[in-house]
């Protein structure tokens, strides 16, 4: 596996990886949230809203991305903010093909965004991540690389 910068004509591997990684967490998000409160966030379905998410994060100037290449496929993709006035560098999203899931990859890519941060001048890594079971493999890398979880509650009620 190695890890090299993105370029466009990925797009289509990242996206469909992405939404493949992500189907388990949104069925997780669905079971924990209110419903009437998920369908307001998702009201046609959560692909689309990823798909727009993913296609912003590749195609925006302020992100870097980087993609994890295994046997010659797109197997993974990591993205990156860098937030200059505040030394902070926040992995911004990250996602694995659900078939190279619990291989390092993650964790690889993640790893690789820390050192990549931290050469470009940042003093803070941070990185958002949910609660509900399906996000529990993230928390569990996050956590084994050294980030400490700042508890936050977010509560959300349908009007």
């Amino acid at each position: 596996m190695r890890i090299e910068p993105y370029d466009a004509h990925q797009l289509d591997a990242v996206i469909r990886l992405s939404l493949r990684a992500w189907a388990s967490v949104f069925d997780s998000i669905q079971k924990v949230m209110d419903l009437d409160v998920y369908r307001e966030f998702y009201p046609d379905d959560w692909r689309v809203s990823q798909q727009k998410a993913v296609e912003g994060v590749c195609a925006a100037e302020d992100t870097n991305v980087w993609v994890a290449i295994d046997a010659g496929s797109t197997v993974g993709f990591v993205a990156v903010k860098l937030h200059s006035e505040t030394s902070m560098g926040e992995i911004y999203m990250v996602a694995v093909d659900p078939d190279f899931q619990g291989h390092g990859i993650g964790t690889a890519l993640t790893e690789f965004a820390l050192d990549w941060m931290k050469h470009a001048g940042m003093s803070v890594a941070m990185v958002e991540t949910g609660g509900d079971p399906g996000h529990a493999p993230a928390r569990r890398t996050y956590e084994k690389l050294g980030f400490g979880l700042l508890p936050i509650a977010r509560y959300f009620k349908k009007l």
